[in-house]
Formats: C-alpha cells, sequence, structure tokens
C-alpha cells in the first residue's frame, strides 16, 4: 500500500539549512493533506509545517518564517526546506499524509543542529 520515505537528514551547524524530502508511494499523493511533524528528546510530537492538496500552508509559531513545505506531485514528494536552523529545532522529523480518514507515517529522519 501506501509507504512513506524521508531522506535528507543529518547533522548541521546552527545558522545552515537543511531540506528534508519525503517521497510516497501509492496514488493519492495528489489529493492528500501532507504534514511534517517532530519530536525533540524530553518533549511531546508538535506539528511542524501542514500543506493541503490546494496549497494551503500552516506552520507552527516557532518555525514559520524559517521553514517552508511544499510539493512535487509529479514526483510525489512533499519536502520542508529549513533555514536558519537553531539547536532547539534538534528532533526527529516525521512525515505524514492524510487522505479522507487514512493517515501515514515515515519512518523518520534525525536533524541534529549543533551550537
Amino acid at each position: 500500500q501506501v509507504q512513506l520515505v524521508e531522506s535528507g537528514g543529518g547533522l548541521v551547524q546552527a545558522g545552515e539549512s537543511a531540506r528534508l524530502s519525503c517521497v510516497a508511494s501509492g496514488s493519492i499523493f495528489g489529493v492528500s493533506a501532507m504534514r511534517w511533524y517532530r519530536q525533540a528528546p524530553g518533549k511531546q510530537r508538535e506539528l511542524v509545517a501542514a500543506l493541503t492538496p490546494g496549497g494551503s500552508t500552516n506552520y507552527a509559531d516557532s518555525v514559520k518564517g524559517r521553514f517552508t513545505i511544499s510539493r512535487d506531485n509529479a514526483k510525489n514528494t512533499v519536502y520542508l526546506q529549513m533555514n536558519s536552523l537553531k539547536p532547539e529545532d534538534t528532533a526527529v522529523y516525521y512525515c505524514n499524509m492524510w487522505f479522507l480518514r487514512n493517515e501515514y507515517w515515515g519512518q523518520g529522519t534525525q536533524v541534529t543542529v549543533s551550537s
């Protein structure tokens, strides 16, 4: 069925940028809402960014102005561009897809921002 595969995580320095990718299998990507979540050590999972099929976006206050979510329907891929990274951005980032009442998750990718 549907599988989400993430990439782009790694170790970066504060102030630098990184770009996460999430490739989805299946045929429902173009009509699905996409989200990026993250979970930092000792913290609750939080919604970072969301993108509807129609192009509407929503961001957590902590990343607004620094992060950008986008999608390429031809490639079944959603991206998270992360600029001006801070140590507090360190977390496991998860790709999430919603279609009607169905929800799918990626495996998560570690982003570590060093100070």
